[in-house]
C-alpha cells in the first residue's frame, strides 16, 4: 500500500472516531449514572445532562461531516496526495533538519492528450503514471514515500537523504519512460531533482524543480548563483530600493551608421558584484516588482537622452508592464519631462503567451508611438506569439531569433529569413538580427535586405552608467 493510501485510511478512521466520540460519551454517561445511582429511578438531572450531551453530539456530528467534505488527503484521479496535504507533509519533514530530496516527474504532453483523446483518457494517463512512479520506486526498495499531484501532469516525490543518492534513479526513470504508453497513447515524461542544499524552504525547492526542468528541456546548463533564495530576494529588493545597477549598451548598425544602442542591465550586490540576470528576473517577477524594475531602468535611459543624441536606446520591457496603466502613465510623464528623449526610445517585447485583447494593446502602443516610442517584437521565428503579434499589433520593428544565425549561410535558414523579411517589409516594418560574430556572417547578411545588424564583430558592450 502506498503512503498516500495509508494516510487516507488513517484520516478516515480518525474522522469516524471523532464522529463516534459524542455517542460513546452519551452511552458512558448513561451507564455511569445508572451504576452509581442508589435507586432504580433515574433522576431529572441525568435527563438534563443527557439532553445536553445529545444536542452537542448532533451539532458535533454535523460539523465533522460537513468539514469532511472539504478535507481530502488523496485525489480521486491520481490516488496520490493532494497538493495541500503534500505541502503540509513535506514542511513537517523539512523541519526535521535532515537532508531531504524532492523529485519532479511531469507528463509533458498532457494537454495534447486531453485535446486528442479526451479528458477521461487524460485522467487515466495521470493515474497510470502515478502507479508507474510508485512501481519504479518500490523496485528500488523505496517504501512509504510521499507522492503528490500538484498540478496538471506534475508529480512531486519526497525522499530522505541528499539528491546524490537518487540522481541515477531519476535519470533511469526518465530514460525508460521514452517508450511509455497507456492504451497506445504516447506519454512524454521528464524529471528534475533538487535537495535541501539549495534551500530548506519548500516553495523555493519546488520552484527550483521547475527551473531545472525547463533548463533541461532547453538543453541549457543551469546557472549556479550559489545564493540562498531568501538571501537572493533580499539582495534584489535592496538593489531596487537603492537603485544599484550597471547599464551597458551595444551598438546596432543600419548600414555603416549606429542607429540603435541596446541596453543591458545588471543589478548589484552591496559589495558591487553583479547579480545574474536569469536569477534576479525570476525574483522580480515572483515578487511583482516588474513595473518598478522597468520604470527604474527607463527613467535612467530617458535621462541620458539629449538634443545631441543621434540614435535610439532599445530597452527590453516586460509586456505585462506595458499593459499596466501606472507604468504607461509614468513613461508618458518621463517623456514629457524630457522632450529630447522623444523619438529616442525603443521598447523590445518578448512574450510566450498571446495577449488576446489586441485592440487595447494597440491603443496603448499607439499612445506611446505618438510620443515617439518605437515598438519591437523579439524572437520572431521561435515564439509563436511573435508571429501573432506581427499579424495583429501595430509594431515598428521585428528581431529574429538567434537560432537562425547559427548557420546563416545554409539555404534553409537563408530562405526562412528572406521569407520573414518579405512579411515584415510588406507591413512597413524594419528588421533586426543579433549574433553577428564574424565577417562571413556580416557578408551573408549584406545581400538580405536586413535593416539593423548587431553582434560582437560590429561592437562590444560599453558601460555607460553605474550606481
Amino acid at each position: 500500500m502506498l503512503l498516500p493510501q495509508a494516510k487516507e485510511r488513517e484520516f478516515r478512521f480518525k474522522l469516524a472516531l471523532r464522529m463516534g466520540l459524542p455517542i460513546f460519551a452519551l452511552v458512558f454517561a448513561l451507564l455511569l449514572n445508572t451504576l452509581i445511582s442508589d435507586d432504580i429511578n433515574v433522576t431529572s438531572e441525568f435527563y438534563t445532562n443527557a439532553i445536553l450531551v445529545f444536542g452537542f453530539s448532533i451539532y458535533f456530528l454535523l460539523h465533522v461531516i460537513y468539514s469532511g467534505f472539504d478535507i481530502r488527503i488523496t485525489e480521486i484521479t491520481s490516488k496520490t496526495f493532494t497538493r495541500e496535504y503534500l505541502y503540509s507533509y513535506l514542511k513537517k519533514e523539512l523541519k526535521k533538519k535532515g537532508e531531504y530530496t524532492l523529485v519532479l516527474i511531469s507528463i509533458d504532453n498532457l494537454s495534447d492528450i486531453n485535446a486528442t483523446y479526451g479528458i477521461s483518457n487524460g485522467d487515466k494517463v495521470i493515474l497510470e503514471v502515478a502507479q508507474w512512479i510508485a512501481t519504479k520506486m518500490q523496485e528500488k526498495k523505496i517504501e512509504n514515500f510521499p507522492l503528490g499531484h500538484i498540478k496538471g501532469g506534475d508529480f512531486v516525490i519526497g525522499l530522505h537523504g541528499p539528491k546524490s543518492e537518487y540522481n541515477v534513479l531519476v535519470d533511469m526513470m526518465c530514460l525508460k519512460a521514452s517508450e511509455f504508453k497507456v492504451d497506445d497513447i504516447e506519454v512524454k515524461i521528464s524529471g528534475a531533482i533538487t535537495d535541501t542544499s539549495y534551500s530548506n524552504e519548500l516553495e523555493y525547492m519546488v520552484e527550483n524543480l521547475f527551473e531545472i526542468q525547463e533548463l533541461k528541456r532547453e538543453k541549457k546548463l543551469s546557472y549556479e548563483d550559489g545564493i540562498d533564495p531568501n538571501e537572493l530576494e533580499s539582495l534584489v529588493i535592496n538593489a531596487l530600493n537603492k537603485r544599484c545597477f550597471t547599464l551597458m549598451t551595444q551598438d546596432v548598425y543600419e548600414d555603416t551608421k549606429v542607429a540603435i544602442k541596446e541596453c543591458f542591465i545588471k543589478l548589484k550586490r552591496p559589495d558591487n558584484t553583479p547579480i545574474h540576470q536569469k536569477s534576479y528576473m525570476k525574483v522580480i517577477s515572483k515578487l511583482g516588482l516588474t513595473v518598478d524594475y522597468d520604470l527604474m531602468i527607463l527613467e535612467k535611459v530617458i535621462s541620458l537622452c539629449d538634443e545631441t543624441t543621434e540614435f535610439r536606446y532599445a530597452v527590453n520591457i516586460t509586456p505585462s508592464s506595458l499593459r499596466n496603466h501606472i507604468f504607461v502613465s509614468k513613461i508618458k510623464e518621463y517623456l514629457k519631462d524630457n522632450p529630447a528623449s522623444r523619438a529616442k526610445i525603443i521598447f523590445v517585447l518578448r512574450e510566450n503567451e498571446y495577449y488576446s485583447h489586441t485592440d487595447r494593446y494597440n491603443s496603448i502602443i499607439k499612445s506611446l508611438q505618438n510620443l515617439g516610442v518605437k515598438i519591437a517584437i523579439d524572437r520572431l521565428g521561435a515564439i509563436h506569439t511573435s508571429f501573432l503579434y506581427l499579424r495583429d499589433l501595430n509594431i515598428d520593428i521585428v528581431r529574429y531569433d538567434n537560432f537562425y544565425m547559427k548557420d546563416i549561410e545554409s539555404k534553409k535558414y537563408r530562405a526562412e529569413i528572406e521569407g520573414f523579411n518579405s512579411m515584415a517589409h510588406a507591413k512597413g516594418l524594419k528588421t533586426w538580427v543579433k549574433m553577428v560574430e564574424t565577417k562571413e556572417v556580416l557578408d551573408s547578411l549584406q545581400s538580405m535586405n536586413i535593416n539593423y545588424k548587431q553582434g560582437r564583430y560590429l561592437a562590444k558592450l560599453e558601460k555607460i552608467y553605474e550606481s
